[in-house]
């Protein structure tokens, strides 16, 4: 294998994480064949990737690995977000999906020299037992009370005996945090575009945020630089929940610190809000991890924590105006701009960060 002459295959194109992955691909002049497996007709295009149809569990993807002879898999799409997924989803999609996944690229004669993984900072859950950061070695504090945890934690421990089994291969599991953007749909983002997002009462944990941009550009870091390891994937800094909620201008609604999940059903069920089971530990203890790994390993982050979330507010307050703009019949600013009319006071340069 060359560098010119990378052939990688993605799973999940009808995924945000497949899709966004693939079209980031496309450009890279190294790569020369992309699949991208899909269980659905995509929503996103793509300029040169070509679709394989599997089912969501990859049982044919021996035989695509041998056709193939792709020589990098990356797999971004496992279920980090219980909402709106059964037990038996999550498991076959993360546990199942995984297993079949590395058998594929596990297999003899299999021409796959790498494996990235997008895997969840949820692996290390959250309680008042944390430590004050996660490093990728630290272990969680307590047993995995979620399934979502569970599954993630068993599809993490699938990697690890591949790693260990094909020692030839470059093997790179990414623990990605909370991630904020404009095209993330998580309960996070869902509960912070409302306007009232629950919180626990007697609770202002410090969190910690990624930006969606951070987290293709860490999956690109990994497929051209060949790493091999765990690394953390999350903003530097962390900060309060409540300045999280008021960035994002959305007041706090507080849960009782008892059962706060029992208090929270029916508001769940009317679609007021999302609140799965490993939101709940989160809005108590919060969780912070350590991403000295990732930044020696060459990874410069364009975002950090509170970037993320300011980006995300952004996004939010252009959202709101233009909602009110319609209900209120007034073409948005956007529209009339794109007739002709010139925007006013429209600066030029590079846009600063938060």
């Amino acid at each position: 294998m060359t560098e010119r002459s990378r052939k990688v295959l993605v799973t999940g194109a009808d995924t945000f994480w497949g899709a966004r992955v693939l079209r980031a691909l496309e450009g890279d002049p190294a790569v020369e064949m992309l699949l991208g497996l899909t269980s659905s007709a995509p929503a996103a295009t793509f300029e040169r990737t070509e679709l394989v149809r599997a089912e969501p569990t990859y049982g044919v993807l021996s035989r695509v690995v041998r056709a193939s002879q792709v020589d990098t898999v990356i797999h971004p799409c496992m279920i980090v977000d219980s909402a709106h997924a059964s037990a038996r989803e999550i498991h076959e999609a993360n546990v199942i999906g995984t297993m079949n996944l590395l058998a594929a690229a596990g297999t003899s004669g299999s021409s796959v020299r790498q494996l990235v993984v997008k895997s969840s900072s949820l692996v290390y859950g959250s309680s008042e037992g944390d430590p004050a950061t996660f490093r990728e070695e630290t272990p969680r504090a307590g047993v995995p009370q979620t399934d979502v945890e569970r599954s993630l934690i068993e599809a993490e421990g699938l990697v690890r005996d591949f790693a260990q089994d094909n020692p030839s291969a470059a093997v790179a599991l990414l623990r990605v945090s909370d991630v904020l953007g404009a095209g993330v749909v998580s309960s996070i983002t869902k509960n912070l575009s409302r306007r009232a997002c629950p919180c626990v009462g007697g609770f202002d944990p410090l969190v910690q945020f990624v930006h969606e941009d951070d987290v293709v550009r860490a999956v690109e870091l990994a497929v051209r630089g060949r790493l091999d390891g765990t690394y953390n994937v999350a903003g530097p800094g962390r900060l309060p929940w409540s300045e999280v909620a008021a960035t994002c201008g959305t007041r706090r609604l507080p849960l009782p610190p008892v059962c706060p999940a029992l208090a929270v059903a029916p508001l769940a069920r009317l679609g007021v809000f999302d609140f799965p089971p490993e939101l709940g530990a989160l809005l108590r203890y919060g969780r912070a991890m350590d991403t000295s790994r990732l930044v020696a390993a060459g990874f410069e982050y364009r975002y950090t924590s509170a970037g993320a979330v300011h980006c995300f507010a952004r996004h939010l307050r252009l959202a709101r105006r233009a909602r009110r703009s319609l209900n209120a019949g007034i073409e948005p600013p956007q529209q009339r701009r794109s007739r002709g009319t010139p925007a006013r006071g429209r600066r030029r340069g590079p846009r600063h960060e938060p």
